[in-house]
């Protein structure tokens, strides 16, 4: 019976394959105990961060292996017990071509794919919402700023396991993450572009959300800007990723992603608790003459 060749993509397919049978378990929305792997990407940005990750990976594992078998033939090849009368040679020119060459082709493989993506993550010119996020010592406050929504703003603390008197509605329910949940969610529908604004009020802070592939920093007296695309209905919890301070630890973000006729109901609902008057908007998207006026 022929044996079929064993090819270099083959092997490393076969050892990815291996590796996420036990890296697969851990993968979710939030963080997990031993978990190894990325949380699964819920957006276009997390999933090209990924796929440049998994790139890499195999790039510093082609050279690693190079560098361990050339290191090793040079050690066998050019043992002391092999060549008593060791080689006096300075220079090779073709030698020093290569070794300068081919490290310049991996950067330059390197640099294109990562400064696509940095452009790809910059911002996005069409949004649909607008969501403001300010860093507090030690919670966020937010404000949709744009779009469906516009002029909802609320805060957003820390549940807590054991609350102070008066603290009643920050109690931690059963089920719910520790260190991670909040009293009031964001919410946001998916399969819309979605505008991210940082800015802080006191020191800098980082609104990071894994499965989104987000991390932007909050700095008091400037306004960052960055883009989501939510993939699937779901929770996304991320944290400050900024130290801050004492209760840097303790800055959870809770992002409650739903379809978007339940967040049409969100919004009105919303509208209602905070009085806010929808503005009356004509079939081209443009504000009609009575709301102009008001």
């Amino acid at each position: 019976m022929k044996m079929k060749k064993i090819t270099l993509p083959a092997l490393f397919s076969t050892f990815f394959a291996f590796v996420s049978l036990f890296a697969g378990g851990a993968l979710a929305d939030q963080p997990k105990p031993w978990q190894m792997g990325f949380q699964d990407p819920a957006s276009p940005v997390m999933e090209k961060l990924v796929n440049l990750h998994d790139y890499l990976l195999v790039m510093c594992v082609v050279v690693c292996v190079f560098v361990l078998l050339l290191l090793t033939y040079v050690c066998i090849r050019f043992r002391a017990s092999k060549n008593p009368i060791p080689s006096k040679t300075t220079h090779n020119a073709l030698i020093e071509v290569i070794w300068t060459v081919i490290p310049i082709l991996i950067l330059v493989a390197i640099v294109i794919p990562s400064w696509k993506l940095i452009n790809y993550m910059d911002k996005t010119d069409k949004a649909d919402v607008t969501l403001k996020a300010i860093g507090y010592q030690w919670y966020w406050g937010y404000e949709y700023m744009d779009g469906p929504g516009k002029g909802i703003h609320f805060e957003s603390l820390m549940k807590l396991e054991h609350p102070d008197k008066g603290q009643e509605s920050l109690q931690l329910q059963k089920g719910e993450p520790r260190n991670l949940e909040v009293d009031n969610q964001v919410v946001l529908p998916i399969e819309s572009n979605i505008r991210v604004l940082t800015t802080a009020a006191d020191v800098i802070h980082s609104w990071s959300i894994p499965a989104f592939g987000v991390k932007l920093d909050a700095v008091p007296g400037k306004v960052n800007e960055t883009w989501v695309r939510i993939t699937k209905v779901g929770d996304y919890y991320g944290q400050c990723s900024q130290l801050c301070g004492s209760r840097h630890a303790f800055m959870p973000i809770h992002i409650h992603a739903v379809s978007k006729e339940d967040y049409a109901k969100w919004v009105e609902k919303k509208d209602k608790e905070l009085n806010i008057k929808p503005e009356a908007v004509a079939a081209d998207g443009k504000k009609t003459e009575e709301n102009k006026t008001k």
